[in-house]
């Protein structure tokens, strides 16, 4: 174990968090482990047991929880300009990256093996869906306090993410206040000890324009139970059912794109930004979206350790957590139904059987479909809006 250090410049901060931003492949299992990594076993910034706790509190707030540990573990070794310097640091290498291949892919007529890396890659999505709930699950069943709605939670998430698209908002909410509500009347006198602003957010959903947009990326960045994937089927019933800002194969590449950039797969809502508004929309939903965890951490960050207590949150991620889950696997309906090609369904099958059976990294095996796609493109192979 090595010494600890003396707390870093902010010259540190913005290298070290900005180093992690751009060779972050691989989702939050990798973020975790380049941040304890850099502050825990090679600076000693923190020990163990804060890491480990960090961690902990920052699973129980919504949205991406890799993106709130970088800012909170910046906030604790240099204060509120650590966390700002820190968080952008992490956030805008694969921002910068997923603008630049937006342009290309979004391109009003793109080159065919553009057009066949995106549709090979887009096969991919639902495995990954797939896998991506699948991780979570055991965890969760370990935690859970009430196995029956436990399963009905997740039962509710999985039918709500294939079938409700943009909806499935309300059905996460409903599950987390169900569960404080059982909770509360086994344990009479509690108060709920909830705010009504998920409910507020609800109301505030727009019509269209930048305003819908706003909404989009107010739901990616502030009521993500469960882990970041949660978002694809949050997006996707905005982005291609209700507004039309997208294709169905467009918003395939997007969810790719979002998962071979570093950085956090919230990086798609700029995706979905760039098809609504451009560079402008894509700016936008970015900053909307990671507004939540900068604001949850430079105003609460001291109060982690009363969240991590309060039996309230922990009820409500209780019963909003497993829905999560379920609606990230249900997402893989809609995900599939989306292809249009013969080969996609191939790959698609492929595809799961790497990550599925054969554990393959999932960037390895989107790089790999792509590389397949563009070639499939070149031979001749029908490729969506071809």
């Amino acid at each position: 174990m090595p010494s600890p250090s003396a707390s870093p410049s902010r010259r540190e901060i913005a290298r070290e968090w900005g180093r992690i931003g751009c060779i972050g492949f691989g989702g939050p299992p990798a973020h975790i482990t380049l941040l304890r990594e850099l502050c825990v076993e090679r600076r000693a910034w923190l020990s163990a047991h804060e890491f480990e706790d960090a961690v902990a509190a920052c699973n129980l707030l919504p949205g991406p929880a890799s993106t709130q540990l970088a800012i909170f573990c910046a906030w604790r070794v240099g204060g509120r300009s650590g966390a700002l310097l820190g968080g952008l640091g992490f956030i805008l290498p694969g921002l910068v990256l997923i603008l630049g291949l937006s342009v290309l892919f979004l391109a009003g007529t793109p080159p065919a093996s553009v057009r066949g890396a995106g549709a090979g890659a887009g096969a991919v999505v639902a495995a990954v869906a797939v896998r991506a709930g699948g991780e979570l699950i055991p965890s969760s069943w370990a935690r859970a306090i009430a196995h029956r709605r436990w399963v009905a939670y997740l039962s509710l998430g999985a039918v709500a993410g294939a079938l409700l698209g943009a909806w499935l908002v309300l059905v996460l909410i409903a599950c987390g206040l169900a569960e404080v509500l059982l909770r509360r009347v086994r344990t009479p006198g509690q108060g709920l000890g909830l705010h009504a602003w998920p409910l507020l957010a609800v109301a505030a959903g727009a019509t269209g324009g930048l305003l819908a947009l706003v909404w989009t990326a107010i739901k990616v960045g502030a009521l993500s139970y469960g882990g970041g994937f949660v978002i694809v089927p949050l997006m996707q019933g905005d982005a291609v059912h209700r507004y039309h800002w997208m294709t169905d194969p467009q918003f395939l590449n997007a969810v790719a794109l979002g998962q071979v950039t570093p950085g956090p797969v919230t990086h798609t809502v700029a995706v979905v930004g760039y098809a609504a508004a451009g560079i402008g929309g894509a700016l936008l939903a970015a900053s909307v979206a990671f507004l939540p965890s900068f604001s949850f951490v430079l105003l609460g960050a001291r109060h982690f350790d009363q969240l991590r207590r309060n039996r309230a949150v922990l009820a409500f991620l209780d019963g909003a957590g497993p829905a999560a889950i379920g609606a990230i696997v249900g997402s893989a309906l809609p995900l599939g139904l989306a292809l249009t090609e013969p080969w996609q369904a191939a790959i698609l099958a492929a595809a799961a059987a790497a990550l599925l059976l054969a554990r393959r990294s999932v960037v390895v095996v989107l790089v790999a479909a792509g590389v397949l796609g563009a070639a499939l493109a070149l031979l001749g192979a029908a490729v969506p809006g071809g």
